[in-house]
């Protein structure tokens, strides 16, 4: 199994009151891993990264996507080794490009991540 796909297996796992939907579009590029839906009825998107260093890879699709949809976009990312998992809002994809995974994250941990995407359009 992929790290990216190790992690999704870990968020479908700890954040189960998200109803989560894998997008494989070949078509549009760019577009995020996730479609999630939290029980307000409210949509979002993320992106799922994982990183061996500071440095998380984005193509340059991604980060026209999150540019151009800043709103109800996010990434998660994980660091491997010793496996934190950093929430970050899509729009600060420029920020996380150029900082990596030391950039403030608006959640630290699978559990707050669950928190904040449960709590959003209530």
């Amino acid at each position: 199994m992929k790290p990216e796909q190790k992690l999704y297996a870990k968020v479908k796992k700890y954040i189960p009151e998200i109803s989560w939907n894998r997008l494989e579009n070949n078509s549009l590029l760019g577009t995020p891993d996730l479609l999630g839906y939290n029980n307000s009825g409210h949509f979002f998107t993320v992106e799922l990264k994982v990183c061996k260093g500071n440095k998380i890879r984005f193509s340059p699709h991604q980060i026209a996507f999150h540019v151009k949809h800043p709103h109800n976009t996010f990434i998660i990312a994980e660091a491997l080794g010793p496996g934190t998992v950093k929430l970050f809002r899509g729009s600060r994809i420029m920020e996380l490009d150029a900082c990596g995974f030391k950039l403030d994250a608006c959640c630290l941990g699978l559990d707050a991540c669950r928190l904040m995407l449960q709590e959003l359009g209530a």
